[in-house]
């Protein structure tokens, strides 16, 4: 049988909404795959173009069934890699295998156990910041609470504010640079000449040095604080050897990049959704008071919690923060009858997946209950807000107990003023809130 064409959109057209793509490209993609189908090709000129997919099925073989002929592409491995090194996120083949097996027990669930007291101590600290009974932009409070828990359980409480400040203004400057990179690739020439990469390599540098001095001083040290820095100190590698400095110094980076961001983005917009359901937020309201009664342990509260949890998951089903999936196949394919080529550059939208009327009832609605099915896998084909297949985000349980936590302390102490305006995005390396003011009243 003859292969089928994959439809494309034309150089032309991607020429013509270059201004609106830059600023927000998701209308111009949403528009492409409702006239083209679940699977287009984008031409970008020159002999260049990638391939666009919103079928769950496509990205699960790719993800999943034939991982192996999938890498990641070169945003990740050269462009990202550039500021943060080589480690989970950015890293293929035999380092990735490597690093992936080293590193894994850290984040079991029995290990996030002992961190529970940590992430929740943070969580507190930092939610005092929300201001009551005015309109307040969440999402920089949010922030904070994202990377001072990524921190903490990191460091415990080796680092002082100071540092951890430097730290996370490095970390979000460098994401910011590379999203013009990415955007404004015809400009690549001006940003190297400029000396604007130059500029946050070297701050990028600062940051490995001021964690090289906490990683020495903890080797140095015989306390043992029980927290991720003591975890990957103590991991040893097959031939009993532990992790390079360098390496160590890469992985923390990618804690910080992938850990902070992520889950502010989260708990934004599970807020934003709290605000224009209000029923839903005394509902949860009355779940978190009597699971508070039922137990103090951090663990059994989260698990007493259910309803908080598919709340979140339906939140990041409707704004997935890590919003597409980007591969490279290694050697030609085909799946459902499509020929692809050779070195395909391949972006699966998750948004679109995640909203895709063949996948969901009532897609655009926010529904927390459709999570409460009795199969927890029923929508294990057709939901990715952590990834899948190997390369499933190693973090997603840390990032729940976080979620749920954080959720839990908000609607336990407040309850956000109604709100009827449409959710604001901007789509960036992550998808981001924007004009996320909301007013919280103490109960």
């Amino acid at each position: 049988m003859e292969a089928k064409r994959i439809p494309s959109v034309s150089a032309f057209q991607f020429l013509v909404h270059s201004a609106q793509i830059l600023k927000n490209p998701l209308p111009f993609h949403h528009k492409n795959f409702e006239t083209k189908g679940d699977t287009f090709r984008l031409k970008l000129g020159f002999g260049n173009s990638v391939i666009f997919s919103r079928d769950a099925g496509f990205a699960q073989y790719a993800l999943q069934k034939n991982q192996r002929n999938y890498k990641k592409s070169p945003i990740q491995t050269r462009d990202l890699s550039k500021y943060v090194g080589f480690g989970l996120l950015t890293s293929e083949g035999e380092l990735w295998q490597k690093q992936r097996k080293l590193i894994q027990p850290a984040f079991h669930k029995k290990q996030l156990i002992n961190l529970l007291g940590t992430i929740d101590a943070a969580i507190k600290t930092e939610l005092v910041k929300i201001e009551t009974d005015k309109p307040i932009d969440i999402f920089p409070v949010f922030n904070d609470l994202a990377f001072q828990t990524v921190v903490k359980s990191l460091f415990s409480s080796a680092v002082d504010q100071t540092e951890i400040n430097k730290l996370q203004q490095i970390t979000e400057s460098a994401q910011q640079m590379l999203v013009k990179e990415l955007r404004q690739p015809y400009l690549g020439w001006w940003f190297k000449l400029s000396g604007k990469i130059k500029k946050h390599i070297s701050e990028t540098n600062q940051a490995r040095s001021l964690l090289k001095n906490l990683v020495k001083e903890r080797r140095n040290s015989e306390k043992r604080e029980g927290d991720l820095l003591n975890m990957l100190l103590d991991a040893r590698y097959e031939d009993g050897k532990a992790m390079e400095d360098e390496q160590l110094i890469d992985e923390i980076l990618i804690l910080f990049t992938a850990g902070h961001e992520t889950t502010s983005n989260a708990l934004t917009f599970t807020c934003e959704l709290m605000a224009r359901n209000p029923q839903i937020q005394e509902r949860l309201h009355l779940e978190i008071i009597e699971a508070k009664e039922k137990s103090d342990n951090l663990m059994e509260f989260i698990k007493n919690c259910p309803f908080t949890k598919n709340v979140i998951e339906e939140s990041l089903r409707l704004y997935p923060p890590a919003y597409f999936i980007d591969r490279v196949n290694i050697e030609e394919d085909e799946f459902n009858g499509m020929k692809i080529p050779k070195n395909s550059s391949l972006l699966f939208s998750l948004l679109e997946i995640h909203t895709n009327p063949k996948y969901w009832n009532e897609p655009q609605k926010f529904i927390p209950e459709r999570f409460s099915e009795v199969n927890p896998n029923h929508f294990s084909g057709q939901y990715f807000p952590f990834g899948a297949g190997p390369r499933m985000c190693i973090g997603n349980n840390f990032a729940m107990y976080e979620m749920i936590l954080a959720i839990a302390e908000i609607m336990g102490k407040y309850k956000i003023s109604e709100k009827k305006t449409p959710i604001e995005i901007k789509p960036l390396i992550t998808l981001k809130p924007k004009n996320a003011i909301l007013k919280f009243n103490l109960r």
